[in-house]
């Protein structure tokens, strides 16, 4: 693996959106009808408040965007910039609260190889090293299997409705070690 990981950028968001499109059609076909990827598209996708935050990574292989995720000590689970009913930025509490694991997606042409597992583990990494001690993120269907090899726990199960269509998505949660 030759991969490197930076913070996220301002500059990076057309490519970064590009990926995401490219992620959410293609990484959940194979476990969501072809109206439930449209309909998931409303609830998923960048919340720039990350990038702003400087809590929003990307990895890359010799300068190809592969994967992006971050982390928050805001209280939103999940959503996009276009997702204002989830938002909700409150700050954290690093003692009582967990931090949220958000927007992680990999480019289906690096798919398994080992991606996913490099973003979670550089958030978890700094939500510890900003005082967490738990974790907790909002999972696809495509991405519950790497959460709970990783070492996350089914919080719940519940469904997003978009105009009728259910979108299963799985609430998971870790504590946080060194």
């Amino acid at each position: 693996m030759n991969f490197t990981t930076r913070l996220a950028a301002e500059a990076d968001l057309p490519a970064l959106r590009a990926l995401m499109a490219l992620a959410i059609d293609r990484l959940q076909s194979d476990f969501l009808s072809v109206e439930q990827v449209v309909a998931s598209r409303a609830v998923m996708g960048l919340d720039t408040q990350l990038i702003a935050d400087r809590t929003y990574f990307l990895a890359e292989e010799n300068g190809v965007l592969a994967g992006c995720g971050g982390w928050s000590r805001r209280a939103t689970l999940y959503g996009g910039d276009h997702s204002t009913a989830l938002r909700d930025p409150e700050l954290l509490d690093p003692v009582r609260d967990a931090a949220r694991i958000r927007a992680m997606y990999t480019h289906p042409a690096f798919a398994r190889r080992g991606i996913g597992r490099l973003i979670l583990d550089t958030c978890e990494g700094a939500a510890r090293d900003a005082g967490f001690v738990r974790a907790e993120l909002m999972a696809t269907l495509s991405g519950q299997p790497l959460y709970a090899v990783c070492g996350y726990l089914t919080i719940e199960a519940i469904e997003a409705d978009v105009n009728g269509i259910k979108v299963p998505l799985v609430r998971m949660g870790k504590t946080l070690r060194d």
